[in-house]
């Protein structure tokens, strides 16, 4: 199993994203996840925290494909995987319905559709080939020319069926979040494998981001984590995996507690058959630092 670090999209700063990049160079860490939020561009910013940690994958985990056209997108991503050496994953997802028709008034109709779609003409223009596709959600006629891009692979955010189908069929792999390791391991990767096998893929990675958080007050950093993560418990996709994992809320889907009982906790997720762990670092001052330090111990126990 892979470990790795989910940038914090509320809280993160440069010079947090920075020494975090940092941490997994020095450890021998595998992957830096950076989510796309109203906040910095992921694909923007990730060649800069490349350049400070030479031998580390780098993914968005994940940019909403409706706020996007797959032909910007994949000018964007191969910009970025030639700027970072090869080194870049583009985590792709749909976004949750309440924001994408609240927030920006778009249509979150027929969201399978929409992604098969935008894959027809994505997967192809990553590849710098010609597409021509009228679809109902996105359409595109021409070709890409990004010099010196060799593609990248794509990983797709997917939890219900459909997607998981999609994505076992058509990309490198999953990413996940609010969804526990009972889940993942029942329903989400024999999915997943399944799709990959009927379509002559090779295995799927898997990847969890976890919240987690380093210290002896359990009981303070719960209450934090609820206020904190409260939101997603609002968005019926993850809403469905707690309640799915026996989750009550996110503040339970975190993994809070001493270094033993987190590590416990992780191994659930590795016997899972989840390929790729990153940590979303939690708590504020000696408890972030006490969970970096955890964080940095166990990517060097995982590090090939």
């Amino acid at each position: 199993m892979r470990i790795g670090i989910m940038g914090e999209p509320w809280e993160t700063r440069l010079e947090d994203m920075r020494r975090d990049a940092a941490l997994l160079q020095a450890s021998g860490g595998a992957t830096y996840w950076l989510t796309q939020v109203w906040r910095y561009d992921a694909l923007t910013l990730i060649p800069v925290l490349a350049a400070a940690a030479p031998d580390i994958e780098f993914a968005s985990g994940v940019v909403a494909s409706y706020l996007r056209h797959p032909m910007t997108l994949a000018s964007q991503a191969l910009t970025t995987s030639a700027l970072t050496g090869g080194r870049f994953t583009l985590g792709l997802g749909l976004m949750h319905k309440p924001l994408i028709e609240g927030m920006f008034e778009m249509s979150y109709a027929r969201p399978a559709r929409h992604m098969r779609e935008y894959l027809d003409i994505l997967l192809p223009l990553l590849a710098q080939e010609e597409v021509s596709v009228s679809g109902e959600t996105v359409s595109y006629h021409g070709g890409m020319d990004v010099p010196d891009a060799d593609g990248c692979p794509v990983m797709l955010a997917a939890l219900g069926p459909q997607m998981l189908k999609l994505c076992g069929a058509r990309t490198d792999g999953s990413i996940t979040w609010m969804t526990g390791p009972e889940t993942l391991r029942d329903t989400v990767l024999p999915a997943l494998r399944a799709a990959a096998d009927g379509a002559g893929r090779k295995p799927p990675r898997l990847a969890a981001l976890v919240p987690v958080i380093v210290t002896d007050d359990e009981r303070a950093a719960r209450a934090q984590a609820a206020q904190k993560y409260a939101v997603y418990a609002e968005m019926p996709s993850y809403r469905a995996m707690l309640d799915k994992g026996g989750f009550g809320g996110p503040e339970d889907y975190a993994l809070i507690g001493s270094e033993e009982r987190v590590r416990e906790q992780i191994g659930a997720y590795e016997a899972a058959g989840v390929t790729d762990f990153g940590v979303q670092i939690g708590g504020e001052h000696e408890t972030r630092a006490r969970t970096a330090e955890f964080v940095a111990a166990l990517a060097r126990e995982y590090a090939p």
